[in-house]
């Protein structure tokens, strides 16, 4: 048993090592066939490898030389179109040098030509001047004259023809003129007026209060007339105190303080208390009364023309305007007329009719303070106008709307024309005796001042001056000429409403007598 075993373990001892030995050889050899076999591969990618690289080099290179090859055809086409374009060029150079070159040379000749010329003509000229002297010496000596008295013949001669037709130039076309214009004028203010309605209130320099009886005289004068006293100092008026029955007559020219006077004093009547503390207490109460008027007055006005957007001051005198008048016209009634018609019209002529009947309400803006401050109402109209930050419109409207200055646009033309309009119209204003007559006696004056007027007489109040001429003075064509001077001047010295006819009559008789 124990040989077996031994022999077993023997034959292991031998056999592993064998084993071992035939495994690891067999390992090798299959290691080395898979490298050989890889190695292969290798070789064969990398043959393929180079083989596709020099296909895309030669590829590369055949693009890059038909790109090169393109691009010196393209360079050498944009070559030769350079080169046919600067020859071209060249070409056109050159034809418009020849072109220069002959206008040049036909310049020459025409100056070569031209200066013969001009020295045919100053010879000529030199000719002509010797023929013209021979021919003067021998018409003065046919005529008699100098060439100086001539002259003066002639130009007479062309001036009273000129003078005679420019005359009936000037009738012609101031006859078309004024027909076309009294048409277009007739039309808008009469469809002005027609829708325009204002009532008017005459004003004067004095109020009436009644009295229940003539017993409250004595109370209102009080004890050694402290009362009426007390009152004309608080208020500012004169109270007239006379046989009249039952009335006391309140006196001054400034109107709001009349009001407030006659407020005051009603008051007092109507309390029976009159003291000079009560009088200071009515008074005062009279004076909160009257600035409340104003503003309210201010307002209602404001919203009757439809103006919007006043500063509070401009609608404050507005309301007091209510209480200043201007020829017996009230003067916030006519500023309301005026601003209706400025609308009326601006709607006719197709302009801003809200800035008109603005300027129209703001032209006498001025009267409410004149009395107070100095300076023409024109002035502080606009300086009031400007203070309350108005538009330049409005402000030339109340600059030019007594002609003090230009007007610069057409809502200033029509503000003075409907302030002619309301001024002018019948019944809207009232002159004193006075000033009546001392227009009448300026427009006679204004008229005898020119050569050849004999007299003249102002007709039909004021509206019309009649002037008789001199026959023998002034012809029938100086008439015209006459009758226009005559109205400048009158346009440039007198201040009236309306407007003024210049009649110019030139009288021919023929005397004699039958024995």
């Amino acid at each position: 048993m124990m040989p077996a075993i031994i022999a077993v373990v023997v034959t292991l001892i031998i056999a592993v090592p064998v084993t071992y030995f035939v495994t690891v050889t067999m390992k090798r050899k299959a290691d080395e066939k898979t490298t050989g076999n890889a190695e292969d591969r290798a070789r064969q990618i990398i043959d393929e490898a180079l083989k596709t690289a020099e296909t895309k080099k030669r590829e590369a290179l055949l693009e890059a030389k038909e790109e090169n090859i393109l691009n010196k055809n393209e360079l050498d086409k944009e070559i030769k179109e350079r080169r046919a374009e600067a020859q071209r060029y060249e070409r056109r150079v050159q034809q418009k040098e020849e072109s220069v070159d002959k206008k040049a040379e036909a310049i020459e000749k025409k100056e070569a030509v031209l200066a013969t010329r001009e020295a045919e003509i100053e010879k000529l000229r030199v000719e002509v001047s010797k023929l013209n002297e021979q021919r003067l010496q021998e018409l003065e000596r046919i005529s008699g004259l100098t060439a100086e008295q001539a002259k003066d013949y002639l130009l007479k001669i062309v001036e009273e023809d000129v003078k005679h037709e420019t005359a009936v130039m000037i009738k012609e076309m101031e006859s078309r003129a004024k027909e076309e214009a009294d048409k277009k004028a007739k039309e808008y203010v009469v469809t002005a007026i027609q829708r325009c309605a204002a009532d008017h209130v005459s004003e004067s320099t004095i109020s009436v209060v009644q009295l229940p009886n003539d017993d409250m005289k004595g109370r209102i004068i009080g004890r050694e007339g402290r009362n009426i006293r007390t009152l004309e100092t608080m208020t500012g008026v004169d109270l007239i105190v006379d046989d009249t029955p039952e009335a006391v007559v309140l006196s001054g020219f400034d109107p709001i303080r009349r009001e407030v006077a006659r407020i005051a004093l009603e008051k007092l009547i109507v309390d029976g208390r009159i003291h000079p503390a009560r009088i200071e207490e009515m008074v005062e109460k009279a004076q909160r009364e009257v600035e409340q008027m104003i503003k309210e007055e201010g307002e209602a006005t404001v919203l009757e023309v439809g103006v919007h957007g006043l500063h509070p001051e401009l609608v404050r005198l507005l309301g007091k305007m209510k209480f200043r008048t201007s020829y017996g016209q009230n003067a916030l009634k006519h500023s309301i007329e005026v601003a209706h018609l400025s609308g009326l019209l601006a709607s006719e002529l197709g302009l801003d009719v809200r800035l008109a009947k603005r300027a129209g309400l703001l032209h006498d803006i001025g009267k409410a303070v004149d009395h107070e401050m100095e300076g023409t109402h024109v002035q502080l109209g606009v300086d009031l106008c400007k203070k309350y930050k108005e538009s330049e419109v409005v402000i030339n409207a109340v600059a030019s709307h007594h002609g003090d200055c230009e007007p610069t646009s057409l809502i200033s033309c029509i503000v003075q024309a409907a302030d002619t309009i309301s001024a002018a119209r019948p019944g809207a204003r009232r002159e004193t005796l006075e000033t009546y007559t001392t227009r009448l006696k300026q427009l006679e004056d204004i008229s005898n001042g020119f050569k050849g007027v004999e007299k003249s007489f102002a007709i039909q109040a004021g509206r019309e001056i009649r002037v008789m001429v001199i026959p023998e003075q002034v012809t029938d064509a100086d008439m015209i000429l006459l009758a226009r001077d005559i109205s400048k001047q009158i346009e440039e010295e007198l201040e009236y409403p309306g407007q003024i006819k210049v009649n110019v009559i030139r009288e021919s008789r023929a005397i004699d007598y039958a024995k």
